[in-house]
């Protein structure tokens, strides 16, 4: 058996955040942190006191993480951004609402001294009764520290405390991981019962106050007598912060935690039977089905996820196809007004939406990516249409004449945009040949089903809806709204080109649903472009005629190709400068070589050139850690680590820097804003060996150099990393199929919890299948 957890979080929206800036307004984000380790980076909002950001996250997360903190700051462009506030959840109060929280939170300050990271290694040795009263502690080491000196380290020294008697051990300068070795002994002048033993980590100062690190405390009577050896997590002080009232604003969360106990894969096989009986028997009523019992329980809030874990279990077993087959079946069986037909979010709806993105998102890629990049590429270049949002100064961009006319920029925006446009619309219809074949053959079966339910002629033009309402709507026009969603475009959007982004989307949006409603829409500003957008609909229009006509088996022998799901073979590339572990020795300014990278689903391997012949590679399935590196080991800012074992067994290290600019965000809440590049190739490394078996439990995020190990000061070069790796938080993605068990456990759960609410009553199945158990679905299960 195997435990998983997962976290689907949705930083929503803020309100009454603070002014920062002398204009009265902020440009807020947000950083989202698990366990102090930074998983997310929300977009900035310009220019709001309310934002809206609306991103999502699900994170595969270790069991037993302690919690969940999302911090709101205000980005400037000189100096360091400007830490607002923050929400900072526990896993209990999280595990409080199984069925998830959707809510407002005030924001509380953030302190400096709540603001605590790392571990101490501790041994406590409690005296038994009857013997002399010595309470002996034995203080070994602590890792990953808050940082607190310029530098980027720390000067960290322990204070223990019990009884009335304090202690404290010797100051480790210059490292957030100390090693004491030291043991105090503390004497009890009284009865050890309700007695209380501290022990708290502080960073010294020469001048000033010294800077808290954290703490741990244990009441003695919960410890055995006897020692009592472990690692312990460093905590924050009681808060005594007072209620702002609202002051720092709030922002609305929905959070939802998932803990699973996942079995062996033989054990899941009872229930995805049941749920693929309709497919594979579809001669059996569906009535009573499992199938059909997930259609009727599922609500809104859960029919995402349904829809998700359907879709991947059904790829798994090649039925892909055939369940949306069936879905779609069903729904236009209920449809009685082809207007209506698929605009809902069904379980249909849903899941055709996560089947595109599972199988077409390589092919996504393919057509939309040059003309996204082209648009990024070309952002200085203002576009807008709407009068009421339009800023005239911003045309001086455009012209040496100064501010244009309203008129002028109405004009250079339409040709903008009919340029996007049309390389949009060419790539799509000229793309026939490379979208996958279980979408096209889905598509063909959908064209089919409907032209059955609607045969009469003046319905002709549902059957080209009912695929562009999917493709377009739903796929090509959310992906070039949001790109960063899509994988298409690696940075946050600026606000001048989700302005563009958003006319190119309203476009595509009309193009997929053929014209029809142009000109009737509460936006005439768009108008101007009906010229252009007329004649794509014939175009588009006969690219659906091609796309569905392919030669295929029938429904339920579609093959699927193994491997059809994976991610593109190129995961990232681009320069990075490298240094080899030997060369460390060197000066930093030498060492590293600058080199083009590629990381694919096989290898990370460079070359002198984007073309030019491989150098050297590094097998994905050979890579056991990926970590950044302190600051303060090199000369360069933004190093990250990646630590390989060789055929032999030994391990190496290579070193990559990425050439980012300057850091405005606080050290503590180091983030993919402060250094974009290299929180991308950190997060790209991670996701592509998260398979991958024998990693590291810890690792150095320093070098050995000068006979010593720059980060724990160890002189030892062989001894065990003295930082915990930190690649157990996982971005889930669309195109990992993930483990079909832990996807089964979920439907399953689904499944017995709305038949155990009696919301179905006892359903009965039809006519087993043979070598299928009979009975009803809830005795089955």
């Amino acid at each position: 058996m195997a435990k998983t957890t997962s976290l689907r979080c949705r930083v929503l929206e803020g309100k009454d955040l603070p002014a920062k800036d002398v204009s009265g307004s902020s440009d807020p984000y947000c950083v989202v942190k698990v366990d102090n380790e930074v998983v997310a980076r929300m977009a900035t909002v310009w220019k709001s006191l309310n934002p809206f950001w609306g991103e999502e996250y699900t994170l595969l997360l270790p069991h037993g993480f302690h919690s969940l903190a999302v911090y709101v700051l205000d980005e400037d462009t000189i100096g360091q951004d400007d830490v607002i506030s923050k929400v900072s959840l526990s896993h209990q109060q999280i595990s409080a609402e199984p069925r998830g929280m959707d809510s407002w939170l005030s924001l509380a300050p953030v302190n400096p001294d709540q603001e605590v990271q790392g571990d101490i290694h501790l041994e406590l040795r409690v005296p038994e009764r009857g013997h002399p009263r010595v309470l002996r502690c034995h203080l070994i080491q602590a890792r990953d520290l808050a940082p607190r000196d310029p530098s980027g380290t720390s000067d960290p020294f322990a204070r223990v405390s019990c009884c009335g008697h304090t202690l404290e051990t010797a100051v480790i300068k210059k490292t957030r991981f100390p090693h004491w070795d030291e043991v105090l002994e503390l004497a009890a002048e009284q009865e050890l019962g309700e007695a209380v033993l501290s022990v708290e980590v502080w960073d010294w100062d020469i001048v000033g106050k010294n800077d808290f690190l954290g703490w741990v405390e244990f009441p003695l009577d919960t410890l055995c007598p006897g020692p009592t050896r472990s690692w312990f997590q460093l905590l924050p002080f009681p808060s005594t912060t007072k209620d702002h009232g609202g002051q720092l604003g709030a922002l609305r969360l929905a959070v939802r935690l998932v803990e699973d106990t996942v079995l062996p894969p033989h054990h899941y096989q009872p229930p995805i039977q049941l749920l693929t009986e309709p497919i594979v028997c579809p001669s059996q009523p569906p009535e009573g089905t499992a199938l059909a019992v997930l259609e009727e329980v599922t609500s809104g809030e859960s029919r995402q996820d349904v829809a998700t874990k359907l879709v991947k279990i059904f790829l798994g077993q090649g039925l892909a196809v055939p369940l949306l087959d069936y879905l779609t079946t069903h729904e236009l069986a209920r449809t009685t007004d082809p207007n209506t037909l698929f605009r809902s979010n069904s379980l249909a709806s849903k899941s055709m939406e996560q089947f595109m993105k599972v199988v077409g998102l390589p092919y996504l890629h393919e057509v939309l990516k040059p003309v996204v990049n082209r648009i990024f590429e070309e952002e200085k270049k203002y576009v807008e249409l709407d009068p009421g949002k339009m800023e005239l100064s911003r045309g001086r961009r455009i012209s040496f004449k100064g501010s244009l006319s309203e008129a002028q920029v109405q004009d250079s925006s339409l040709q903008l945009l009919k340029g996007y446009l049309g390389d949009i619309v060419d790539a799509i219809v000229g793309s026939v040949d490379k979208c996958p074949l279980p979408m096209r053959v889905a598509f063909k079966q959908l064209r089919r089903r409907v032209e059955e339910r609607f045969p009469l002629a003046h319905h002709e033009e549902v059957q080209y809806f009912s695929i562009s309402g999917f493709l377009f709507l739903r796929f090509f026009a959310p992906a070039v709204l949001t790109p960063k969603l899509f994988r298409l475009w690696e940075q946050h959007t600026e606000p001048h080109v989700s302005c563009t982004l958003l006319l190119l989307a309203k476009a595509l949006q009309s193009i997929g649903n053929l014209g029809l409603q142009l000109g009737q829409g509460k936006e005439p500003w768009m108008a101007p472009l009906n010229a252009t957008l007329l004649p794509s609909v014939t175009r588009v229009r006969a690219f659906l005629d091609a796309l569905v006509t392919v030669e295929s088996p029938e429904v339920g022998e579609v093959p699927m190709p193994q491997g059809h799901c994976q991610p593109p073979a190129t995961i990232k590339e681009g320069p990075l400068h490298t240094c080899p572990e030997q060369g460390v020795a060197l000066l930093p300014r030498f060492a590293f070589k600058n080199r083009h990278f590629r990381l694919s689903t096989q290898a990370l391997a460079y070359a002198r050139a984007p073309q030019g012949q491989v150098l050297s590679s590094i097998p994905v399935e050979q890579i056991r850690a990926v970590e950044q590196v302190d600051e303060g080991t090199f000369q360069h800012p933004h190093v990250l680590q990646v630590v390989a074992q060789g055929d032999t067994g030994q391990l190496h290290t290579t070193y990559l820097q990425c050439k980012c600019p300057a850091s405005g965000v606080p050290p503590s809440l180091l983030s993919p804003q402060s250094a974009p590049e290299l929180w991308q190739w950190l997060w790209a490394l991670r996701r592509a060996t998260s398979a991958n078996r024998d990693t590291l439990p810890t690792c150095h995020p320093g070098t050995f150099r000068a006979g010593r190990w720059t980060c724990c000061l160890q002189r030892t070069c062989a001894v065990p990393g003295c930082s915990r790796t930190h690649g157990t938080v996982v971005l889930a993605e669309w195109s990992d199929l993930g483990d079909p068990a832990v996807a089964a456990q979920s439907l399953y759960g689904h499944l017995r919890a709305a038949l155990a609410g009696g919301a179905v009553g006892s359903a009965v199945a039809g006519p087993p299948c043979p070598g299928q158990a009979g009975g009803p679905v809830g005795d089955r299960l």
